[in-house]
């Protein structure tokens, strides 16, 4: 029906003649006609509206004027706007109220952020002190622990029980010759904690006092005065000495009158056992009148020996005193470069005794081999060093006929020819120095050997002794192959190739060491008497007095001020650098190895500097124990990171580890009238970790000012004064320094806590070097031939300053600036003989610095 009905009303329309476009032209009308009075209405009507109220607004009678500005009176006198004024005015009031409760809110949000960022701050810092503590809980409990392990009560120095003053007589020994120390010397006099109190007799007080060379006694006597060991008690003395040469020829006394006074000295004791008979010498021949003496069990020290005289390991070879009472110029003294002179070797002599001809055909060495060995080498010496000189191989000098007068020596010996300036002339122009033992076998060491050399010594000739049954000075401490070649007299002809076969290197090496031999115990009257004192000491293992600390003189002064730290100074990378300490600082330990080392360390004590003359608290060469060893028993004081597992950073920063046990550092800090400058480096250590003490160095005679305040950095702060002022006073051995590490610094270096505890890791590794930041180096002056100081930059540094650089307290004593520096590295060359210092092309940086890691894992700094 739908579908019918539709069909319908379509035929419909269209069948009813034209009624359809009618239709639709009726519709078309009417929406044309109200389209236009859309458009009429939406564009005529607004400018109609906007003329009449432009133009009522403009009418002269303002109070016709319904659409223009009013004043608020006007405005409010209008009935029907009051309440809207009212509304206004409500609103108004409660904007102000609201702008003033958000400005308050805003205040009250600021001071609660202020108060949030302190919070936060107060967290570090407890998070900081949080691990402190746990660190200084972990150093108490490793202390426990090692004292618990150790569990060794303290030892006390043994009581010293003195013997009689009439010991008991020992039986003397079959004859003088077998007298040893253990059956000729009395231990029980010198207990190991005796400190080697030693008696001095006086001469003077004895006939054969007036016989003695004025000068060899006057030097004797001004050195014994300022020795340590010397003690005026001699009822305490572990040994006795007397002075009995050098004599003077025409009053020297009987051979049996001076034994008779030396059997009558007080401490004697019938046998001489303690004794010490020294017989010096100023001149190339020495009187050997002990040899006919009767000395029972003293001992001789004197500069020639017979073999049927010298004991081995009793008496002792002293070497000559040449500078009796004035010191050597050391500026005179030849550089130790070039390291090959002029001649290869020299020798000058004459042997008084007649010799066969040296021009004569002497046997073959094959055909002396065949019979009876010669007594005497020195007409083969004499053949094969004229050979040498003769060949032209070499520049070489030797003379077998003094030009002058020879000087007197004894039988078989090479008398020495000229005065000492001509032979130290000749010396300073030879590599090698000839030394020809005398032809007499028995006669072991001669005057005239000593004098030939300590002159070779005295200016850089390498001796080449010639006869290996030579005794020389000191022989039984001192390695004389490090400085001297002796030679077998038989190997008189390979003399030249051996010479000729050492290296520069090798030969520099001998000179240096021999060079320090010289000063240390040949070149004046007190190294003499304290190295004859130094053998005996070592001998009886008695350990050397310690050495003299400077005493520091405190300037009292005030603290308090509340020292802050300088973000700059502290900024680690969210690492802590090390637990700072708060228990008192612990001091480095003093004297662990005073009898081991005179026990073990003899040669080493004795053939490198210093010497033997002084016992160190500690000193840079300990030795090092294995790694397991910290693990195994013998971990007292060891740290070992992440308790031996390792770590990065974080477990890094938290134990010192290395190879030696714990420790800390004394800051030494210069300073001159620079208040200010100083209260802000002082203020800058605040937090330092394993620092131990400050000590300032007031190098003004004018005092601090009484009203300065001092930060308080949780350390103690020594303000020490000088006697002068000297930037050297940062080097003297201050006793208020307890620490082996030593960190120098200026009062105006600025440096980072990391910068530091990273210097303080290096220098533990590296404890005889002087480690530091800034670096300088010797440039050579090719026109002037010497060194510069030069500071420019380089890869190539010789120099540490010590403005900023850590040290082991062993080793402590505009343009000008650098002419001034110019001179002093010249003059530093001059002292040692050389230019000491050597290059290097690297520095230092921290393991893991350029090493991606992972992100659970931190460096071990920041930024180094």
């Amino acid at each position: 029906e739908l579908m019918t009905g539709y069909t319908m009303l379509r035929n419909g329309g269209v069948g009813n003649g034209g009624q359809p476009w009618v239709l639709r032209w009726s519709s078309r009308i009417r929406l044309t006609w109200l389209s236009f009075t859309l458009f009429v209405i939406l564009v005529f009507f607004p400018l109609i509206a906007h003329y009449y109220l432009t133009t009522i607004d403009d009418a002269d009678d303002a109070g016709k004027r319904i659409f223009g500005p009013r004043t608020g009176n006007e405005l409010c006198e209008v009935k029907h706007v009051q309440d809207l004024c009212r509304i206004r005015e409500s609103v108004s009031e409660e904007l102000l109220q609201l702008e003033a409760k958000r400005q308050e809110l805003n205040s009250e949000i600021a001071k609660l952020n202020l108060k949030i960022e302190a919070c936060k701050k107060s967290i570090e810092n407890a998070k900081q002190d949080l691990l402190q503590l746990k660190n200084v809980i972990s150093q108490t409990e490793h202390s426990y622990k090692e004292l618990m392990a150790q569990n060794q009560p303290k030892l006390s120095l043994p009581i010293r029980l003195l013997p009689d003053k009439d010991d008991a007589i020992f039986p003397l020994p079959k004859s003088n010759r077998n007298c040893r120390l253990h059956n000729c010397f009395d231990y029980s006099r010198c207990p190991l904690t005796s400190g080697f109190p030693v008696y001095v007799y006086n001469s003077d007080d004895y006939p054969f006092g007036s016989s003695l060379d004025p000068l060899i006694k006057q030097a004797f006597e001004a050195t014994v005065r300022t020795n340590v060991y010397v003690t005026e008690n001699a009822n305490i003395a572990c040994v006795y000495i007397i002075l009995v040469g050098e004599m003077q020829e025409p009053v020297m006394p009987k051979p049996t009158e001076l034994e008779q006074q030396l059997h009558s000295l007080p401490y004697w004791r019938t046998d001489g056992h303690n004794h010490l008979i020294i017989n010096l010498s100023r001149k190339s021949e020495t009187q050997n009148f002990i040899y006919n003496i009767s000395t029972g069990r003293a001992m001789i020290a004197q500069s020639t020996f017979y073999d049927a005289q010298y004991r081995p390991g009793f008496d002792i070879v002293v070497s000559p005193l040449v500078h009796a009472m004035s010191e050597p110029n050391f500026l005179e003294i030849p550089p130790q470069v070039p390291v090959k002179r002029k001649y290869l070797f020299s020798f000058q002599g004459e042997k008084i005794e007649s010799l066969r001809s040296s021009l004569q055909e002497v046997r073959s060495f094959e055909e002396e081999i065949e019979g009876n060995a010669p007594a005497d080498y020195d007409d083969r010496i004499i053949t094969t060093l004229k050979a040498v000189q003769d060949s032209k191989l070499d520049f070489v000098l030797v003379e077998f006929t003094c030009k002058n007068q020879p000087k007197a020596s004894l039988p078989t010996e090479w008398a020495l020819c000229g005065e000492r300036e001509d032979r130290l002339e000749l010396l300073k122009l030879s590599t090698f120095a000839l030394i020809i033992t005398p032809g007499d076998t028995h006669l072991v060491i001669s005057a005239g050997c000593t004098m030939r050399l300590f002159e070779a010594l005295e200016v850089g000739a390498i001796p080449v002794v010639l006869g290996e049954q030579v005794q020389l000075p000191y022989n039984d401490v001192i390695r004389w192959n490090e400085a001297a070649l002796i030679i077998p007299k038989p190997r008189i002809t390979e003399v030249h190739f051996l010479l000729r076969s050492i290296s520069d290197n090798d030969l520099l090496a001998m000179r240096r060491q021999g060079r320090f031999l010289w000063e240390t115990y040949f070149s004046t009257s007190d190294n003499v008497f304290s190295t004859v004192l130094a053998i005996i000491r070592t001998r009886i293992q008695i350990p050397a007095a310690p050495i003299r600390e400077e005493p520091a003189v405190e300037i009292p002064h005030r603290s308090g001020k509340a020292a802050g730290t300088d973000p700059n100074m502290a900024d680690n990378g969210d690492l802590d650098l090390g637990p700072v300490e708060t228990e008192p600082p612990y001091a480095s330990p003093k004297y662990l190895r005073n009898f081991t080392l005179t026990a073990m360390d003899i040669y080493r004590n004795w053939n490198s500097a210093p010497g033997p003359f002084h016992l160190f608290p500690y000193t840079p060469f300990d030795p090092v124990l294995p790694s397991e060893a910290k693990f195994l028993g013998s971990g007292t004081g060891f740290r070992p990171i992440g308790g031996g597992a390792g770590g990065s950073g974080k477990e890094f920063q938290a134990a010192l580890g290395g190879n030696v046990p714990r420790e800390q550092f004394t800051v030494v800090m210069l300073t001159y009238e620079r208040e200010e400058v100083l209260m802000n480096s002082l203020e800058r250590l605040n937090g330092l970790p394993y620092l131990n003490k400050v000590v300032v160095v007031w190098n003004s005679p004018k005092l601090p000012s009484e009203d300065l305040l001092w930060p308080d950095i949780g350390v103690p702060i020594m303000v020490v004064r000088t006697e002068k002022n000297s930037l050297n006073n940062r080097f003297l051995p201050w006793d208020e320094i307890e620490t082996e590490a030593i960190l120098s610094i200026d009062d105006d270096a600025h440096l980072r806590h990391d910068e530091i505890m990273f210097g303080f890791r290096v220098w533990r590794e590296a404890r005889d070097r002087i480690v530091g930041f800034p670096g300088r180096y010797h440039a050579w002056d090719i026109p002037h031939q010497s060194w510069l100081y030069n500071s420019n930059y380089s890869c190539e540094l010789s120099m540490v300053l010590t403005g900023a650089a850590f040290f082991h307290k062993a080793l402590s004593h505009d343009d000008s600036h650098f002419h001034e520096r110019h001179k002093c590295i010249n003059f530093f060359v001059k002292v040692y003989g050389y230019m000491p210092l050597l290059y290097t092309q690297f520095r230092v940086d921290s393991v893991l610095f350029k090493t991606r890691l992972p992100h659970d894992k931190t460096k071990c700094f920041k930024f180094i």
